[in-house]
C-alpha cells in the first residue's frame, strides 16, 4: 500500500509541476515585458555554468 501512495505521490509532483510550466509559459507570452521566459534544460545550475548552459545546450 505504501508503494500505490509513494508512486502516486510523484506523479501527481510531476504533473503539478507541468502545470506550473504550462501556467507559467503561458503568463510569459501574455506579458512580453517581462522578457521570454527561461528554460530549465541545464538543471538550474546558477550563475557558475551559465555560460555551459548556452554553449552547450541549444534549445
Amino acid at each position: 500500500m505504501n508503494y500505490l501512495i509513494a508512486i502516486g505521490l510523484i506523479l501527481l509532483l510531476m504533473l503539478g509541476w507541468i502545470l506550473v510550466e504550462a501556467i507559467a509559459n503561458l503568463f510569459a507570452r501574455r506579458h512580453p515585458e517581462f522578457g521570454p521566459p527561461r528554460k530549465m534544460g541545464c538543471g538550474g545550475c546558477g550563475n557558475h555554468c551559465s555560460g555551459h548552459c548556452e554553449t552547450d545546450h541549444h534549445e
